[in-house]
């Protein structure tokens, strides 16, 4: 009897076509242990912070076929937003993820366009499902294991000769697919500029990230107070970190994003720091329309803005 399978080259090919950075294809399985080991270590001991939605669902985490009932394939794609034009150093500065719209609604868009085509080219009826970081889904996990790169010191995913600037996606299939991708070896080696870039050494060690210290999640999920002792760490950035990147020697092959959505608009662009001292909420609302710095809500972003200001 013949076993249908899907092209994988099929499918990578529209997935480029559609704006893709790049697409691997890994069969559905658990997590393996020293991963799961180490993310319910990581977990336990409170790294997670305030994110406690991190800790929901921990099987399904785990093993992603008790999220959809006869997954075959995980196929992951990462989409470049490396800013080609970036804020002025004496400007306040946001994570180079966040000058466009919302990555979420980009990425859905895109993936449901890749869902469409492999269901049109399916040999057999095709269930799947589409992912975009709202799930418990270890995203750059799958992507490691998908062959898009390897997960670095930093905790990010690093695609060779591309860098770290990549958000991330997935598709669960309920087929297989005629060949699956391999995981590529890390190649971080002896280099630990990541870890010595920290502002606030969030990262204690290679791949251990403690999102209490870390400026990203302080700045943005953080709804409390920011630390008296971080806060003093922030320097110009009122969303978002992204010094651990930057210090990433992959990034020196970073090109720049060519997506008209995920481009800043002049009015972000031109902002000064009076500006942001006196920008009331209606501006704010229609300064980031569709954007992902909503996710720290006015009162978070000024909260940010007041620290760093009383930090000058």
């Amino acid at each position: 009897m013949e076993v249908k399978t899907l092209s994988a080259s099929q499918i990578k090919a529209e997935a480029l076509r559609l704006g893709f950075s790049a697409c691997g294809m890994a069969p559905a399985e658990p997590v393996n242990t020293a991963i799961a080991d180490a993310f319910s270590r990581w977990q336990a001991q409170g790294m997670q912070a305030n994110m406690n939605y991190m800790g929901n669902y921990l099987d399904k985490r785990l093993d992603p076929r008790l999220l959809m009932e006869g997954v075959r394939t995980i196929l992951s794609v990462a989409l470049n937003y490396y800013p080609a034009r970036q804020l002025r150093e004496d400007q306040y500065q946001f994570a180079w993820y966040a000058y466009g719209k919302d990555y979420h609604d980009l990425m859905k868009t895109r993936l449901t366009s890749l869902q469409a085509y492999i269901s049109a080219h399916s040999p057999l009826p095709l269930q799947s499902r589409v992912f975009c970081d709202t799930a418990p889904v270890l995203e750059r996990y799958w992507a490691y294991r998908a062959g898009l790169g390897w997960i670095g010191k930093n905790t990010q995913l690093i695609i060779p000769h591309a860098g770290s600037c990549f958000f991330l996606g997935e598709l669960f299939l309920d087929m297989e697919v005629d060949k699956y991708d391999q995981p590529q070896k890390n190649r971080c080696g002896n280099c630990t500029r990541c870890i010595q870039a920290c502002p606030t050494k969030a990262l204690e060690a290679p791949f251990l990230l403690n999102s209490r210290r870390c400026l990203s999640y302080l700045t943005i999920e953080n709804r409390d107070a920011i630390p008296l002792l971080e806060g003093k760490k922030m320097g110009n950035k009122i969303y978002g970190c992204d010094e651990c990147q930057k210090a990433c020697p992959w990034n020196k092959f970073a090109t720049p994003c060519q997506a008209p959505d995920l481009q800043p608009t002049e009015l972000f662009m031109q902002m000064e720091k009076e500006d942001w001292h006196t920008l009331t909420e209606e501006q704010y609302r229609t300064l980031f329309k569709g954007s992902a710095v909503k996710r720290a809500k006015y009162a978070g972003l000024m909260r940010n803005i007041h620290q760093v200001e009383s930090n000058e």
